[in-house]
């Protein structure tokens, strides 16, 4: 375990920034990779533009 017992004789400091830096990035990332799987495609939104579509198409064959 040659990585832990190098980390351990780091600043209190040093420590706490690479601590940081690792949590960040880690956070970063699954923002991203959410964002991205979640904004691919907005099923949501084509389905209520649809609807609407169809509404104003029954609306003017009303009048």
């Amino acid at each position: 375990m040659a990585g832990i017992s190098r980390f351990s004789a780091l600043a209190p400091k040093t420590k706490n920034v690479i601590v940081a830096g690792g949590l960040t990035s880690f956070v970063f990332g699954v923002y991203f990779y959410t964002m991205r799987a979640v904004g691919g495609t907005d099923e949501v939104q084509v389905a209520i533009d649809k609807f609407e579509d169809n509404k104003r198409q029954d609306e003017a064959k009303a009048n």
